[in-house]
């Protein structure tokens, strides 16, 4: 990407970011990159919602359809996608990059389905696994102001080295039992990076992002069991 930058005259005012022309060899090669990445990650998906429905069948001696254990919404985030938007009262074909963030589509739009074509496109916010999380619902507003993109979590608080460095393991079981929360956890470090210090309060995103009107905050979750790596 630095060799597609020195080449183009792009110039960014942060080290941190990159970028090539879609149409030169390396913005292909960072879409089709990304495209595999996408498509690993559908299917591991597509496998963890198999295994918990098998596990639950299993435990609870019935099948998955029994239990009403559907699927809400699948979509990617950390990705960009090839979308068309209102720029300037024109229809554009852009690249849209989310980072850090999540498609959020308002009712009636074309590429959402159909049982959410009078509510909007659902958003998963994961909070963690000690606090709430919630369903936000695309708006109108959101299409205009930010290509219909919002908030897809928190975000941490803490970095993952500083969480294990200042994080007990014990007081976060602890704490979690306290809340009647279980957990299963393959790494005990992982406790730590995971814990609810080690990230921003879920409710104020959300609550920003629905004061905004880039996406209505509708459903609030609470944590019963939790499963980590």
């Amino acid at each position: 990407m630095d060799k597609a930058m020195l080449r183009n005259n792009i110039k960014l005012n942060d080290r941190q970011l990159a970028c090539a022309p879609l149409k030169s060899k390396e913005g292909q090669n960072y879409l089709k990159g990304m495209a595999a990445a996408a498509n690993f990650a559908w299917v591991n998906r597509s496998c963890m919602t198999f295994c918990a429905r098998q596990a639950f069948a299993k435990i609870f001696q019935c099948t998955p359809d029994d239990l009403d254990m559907q699927v809400v919404y699948d979509v990617s985030h950390n990705i960009a996608k090839i979308e068309e938007h209102m720029v300037e009262g024109k229809l554009k074909t852009l690249c849209v990059h989310r980072k850090g963030s999540t498609r959020a589509f308002p009712p009636h739009h074309p590429l959402i389905p159909v049982d959410y074509q009078f509510t909007g496109q659902p958003v998963l916010i994961g909070g963690t696994m000690g606090t709430c999380s919630y369903i936000l619902t695309g708006t109108v507003k959101g299409m205009s102001e930010t290509f219909g993109t919002t908030c897809h979590g928190a975000g941490r608080a803490m970095s993952r080295a500083k969480s294990r460095r200042t994080l007990d393991y014990t007081n976060v079981l602890d704490a979690l039992a306290a809340k009647g929360i279980s957990i299963r956890v393959a790494s005990p470090k992982l406790i730590m990076e995971e814990a609810p210090e080690s990230y921003k309060n879920v409710t104020d995103v959300v609550n920003t992002c629905h004061e905004a009107g880039i996406s209505k905050r509708c459903v609030k979750l609470r944590p019963i069991a939790v499963i980590k790596g």
